[in-house]
């Protein structure tokens, strides 16, 4: 004869228990249960071998701040784990069975201490695993591996009853945190998701608790693997597209890079391409945009110390090219009438739009408010409800562009911007994002559009939505972003693309030109910290090996730290950062100084700067720093290394080096004497001054601007 433990979390409905005991009883076993049990509602006519009655609200929370953290399938266990009683029925039980949700978490802690048991949940399952234990004369090897939670074919037969019925149980007590974390657990559910002739309905649902569950006991590798199991199953192709996304929208979210990116991107573009077809545009533009925001997400471009933008460009865009939604996106639509020539009779009307940034724009701007010649406005989209609302609107902008007439979004930007561009001569947008894919919604009539590209909108999704067709002059900081773009985006590669300008940053150099104490010479700097890109751990690393040959050398970090909220990657990050700096810092090797207003005062004591950067545009606190007179020392961009345009084009020979060791180098040889390190200072100074001051490139801004001959 078999012995079975019923386990109640919640109080089971008299007749139901009653026939339960019964058929447990006919298939013989004796039968003992113990959980929220009140005994007076216990019938007469039940017979049970022993019972242990515990209060009916042992699921509920209590006071204890322990039992209010846990979910009710917790602290169920935490009530029967005391009773003696229980433990000893369940070590000697042959069969453990959950009468409710709330009741698995309990019967799977109790079948890891008794291995040759089955767990079950529900009574059928329960009278089957008893018919099976009577056909067998002992668990396999296999058995006693999965025994011990709910088996997969419970799950699929009670999977409809267990979701619809009580989702949020089934979330607390079936995904409870040990169970997830387990890979036995894990593999329960992928089963479950995979099973088949479940609805499409049904098998959504349960993926999205199961992953919520996952999510809870910090499984974000589960979470995708259940999804992207449970979309390997649905039928519907739209359906099947958007969990794949969502599965790699997790991963990314945790901070990684998703295990199939490639597929999920191409399955939505995929169906994005049925969508358009069929004129369904509004579906094909949401499809459309969460293809772009998986490939384009930061985790992947941003927030690394590599991407695939970088590694192979082509191919990472390839899908999008062969994408009928995207292609159709990029689609020039032209203007109806070229851009008119600069006014003679008046001044030229300048607006200058960005949206919250325009750390870039001050000095351009207080150069043209001065200028006779120049009329200008500033707008800052992001200050203007009414154009917030569209600026950013990237699922309705790739709708107006799928579709062949106008759309509601469309007349909503003609309705807000044509009076901007009526009014302008030139329109200088400041960063090819949101903004210059808004003013290139709608034909600029007889304005001259000009957009500058600094670095990062490189690796976004905002230059395939842009309508290049609609820019005239396109203005880079420097050529590698330049070439990086233009291997981007086809359209900037064939005759009808913009006029391409490299411009400077606008930057007042000649405020850096500082007296430096004699102690500066071993003082190293960095100036900006604030994201994963400038990866100052290089630097540290360069900072120990130099002291290693000579100890008198310090590093002073100019700027706020990187921000943990970002993203996860970030925070990983700067985690690992502190953990680098943390012994420096204790011995004054390493001193953060914060952000700042006054940075050329901080550079008075810097003698050597560095630029540790995977990335950069053109790096203005290495320019500042070298125009301060500090030994200039930069990294080979890895992101633009061995290409026909790097930093070792942009910046003077040696200036920029290959490897810490050879920072190393450069840094003991340019302040071997106090002579050599202040010559090699003013030759820095110098160049800087004379090269990417703004009292040099406001001519080229000038010429560009007012047409006063090439840029």
């Amino acid at each position: 004869m078999s012995d079975v433990l019923l386990v109640a979390g919640v109080p089971p409905q008299p007749g139901i228990l009653t026939t339960a005991v019964q058929r447990l009883r006919d298939a013989g076993a004796r039968v003992y249960l113990v959980g929220a049990v009140n005994p007076d509602d216990i019938p007469a006519d039940l017979t049970l071998d022993g019972l242990c009655a515990l209060p009916e609200d042992i699921a509920k929370a209590t006071p204890t701040r322990a039992a209010a953290r846990a979910v009710p399938g917790e602290r169920v266990w935490a009530r029967i784990r005391r009773e003696p009683w229980a433990r000893e029925r369940a070590h000697g039980a042959d069969v453990l069975v959950a009468l409710d949700a709330h009741a698995i978490y309990t019967v799977w802690r109790l079948a890891q201490r008794n291995r040759m048991a089955d767990a079950r949940y529900g009574v059928q399952a329960a009278v089957q695993a008893l018919g099976e234990r009577q056909g067998r004369p002992g668990p396999t090897s296999l058995q006693r591996l999965t025994n011990g939670i709910p088996s997969s074919t419970v799950v699929r037969q009670g999977v409809s009853r267990l979701i619809n019925a009580a989702p949020r149980a089934a979330v607390n007590a079936v995904t409870a945190r040990p169970v997830m974390r387990s890979k036995v657990g894990t593999q329960l559910w992928l089963t479950a998701v995979r099973a088949p002739k479940v609805p499409d309905s049904l098998r959504t649902k349960v993926a999205q608790q199961v992953a919520k569950g996952m999510a809870w006991a910090d499984r974000p590798e589960g979470e995708a693997l259940v999804l992207a199991a449970t979309a390997s199953k649905l039928r519907k192709p739209a359906a099947r597209a958007r969990m794949l996304g969502e599965a790699a929208s997790r991963e990314l979210k945790a901070g990684m890079p998703p295990r199939d990116l490639d597929g999920a991107v191409k399955t939505l573009l995929s169906v994005a391409d049925q969508r358009h077809r069929a004129d369904e545009n509004a579906a094909a533009a949401d499809l459309l945009n969460r293809a772009m925001t998986l490939a384009f997400d930061r985790v992947l471009h941003i927030d690394q110390l590599s991407s695939p933008l970088a590694d192979d460009p082509e191919g990472f865009i390839a899908p999008f090219r062969r994408s009928l939604a995207a292609t159709t996106v990029a689609t020039p639509r032209g203007r109806r009438q070229p851009a008119a020539p600069p006014p003679t009779g008046r001044p030229l009307r300048l607006l200058i739009a960005t949206s919250a940034n325009d750390n870039f724009l001050k000095l351009i701007r207080s150069h043209y408010d001065a200028h006779p010649g120049v009329e200008v406005r500033f707008l800052d989209l992001a200050a203007n409800s009414s154009l917030k609302s569209v600026t950013w609107a990237a699922k309705p902008m790739l709708q107006h562009r799928l579709s062949a007439d106008d759309t509601p979004y469309g007349e909503k930007v003609e309705d807000r911007v044509r009076g901007y561009l009526d009014w302008a001569d030139t329109v200088f947008v400041d960063w090819c994002v949101a903004p210059a894919a808004l003013f290139t919604m709608i034909d600029p009539g007889t304005t001259r559009i000009m957009v500058r590209l600094h670095s990062y909108e490189a690796l976004s999704r905002w230059p395939h939505m842009v309508d290049f067709s609609r820019i005239d002059d396109l203005i880079f900081v420097a050529e590698h972003i330049k070439d990086l773009t233009t291997s981007l985006v086809p359209y900037l590669q064939g005759p009808g693309a913009p006029r391409m300008h490299v411009l400077d940053n606008a930057m007042d150099l000649r405020g850096f030109q500082i007296d430096k104490s004699p102690e500066a010479r071993f003082q190293l700097g960095m100036v900006g910290i604030s994201q994963v890109a400038k990866d100052p751990r290089w630097a540290i690393q360069v900072l120990r090996l130099l002291r290693e040959r000579d100890d008198r050398y310090r590093m002073l970090l100019v700027g706020g730290d990187m921000s943990p909220d970002v993203s996860v990657a970030s925070r990983e990050y700067l985690e690992a950062f502190n953990r680098d700096v943390g012994e420096l810092e204790a011995t004054g090797a390493v001193r953060r100084l914060g952000a700042t207003d006054d940075v050329p005062k901080m550079l008075s004591d810097i003698g050597v700067i560095i630029s540790s950067s995977v990335r950069e545009g053109c790096h203005c606190g290495l320019m500042e720093g070298a125009a301060s007179g500090a030994v200039p020392v930069v990294r080979d961009w890895p992101f633009f290394a061995g290409r026909p345009n790097s930093a070792r084009t942009l910046y003077p020979q040696g200036w920029v080096i290959g490897s810490p060791e050879e920072a190393v180098e450069r840094i003991l040889a340019t302040t071997e004497t106090e002579q050599a390190w202040r010559a090699t200072g003013r030759q820095a100074a110098a160049y800087a001054l004379g090269s990417w001051d703004w009292s040099v490139v406001q001519h080229h801004f000038d010429r560009l601007l007012l047409g006063d001959g090439p840029a």
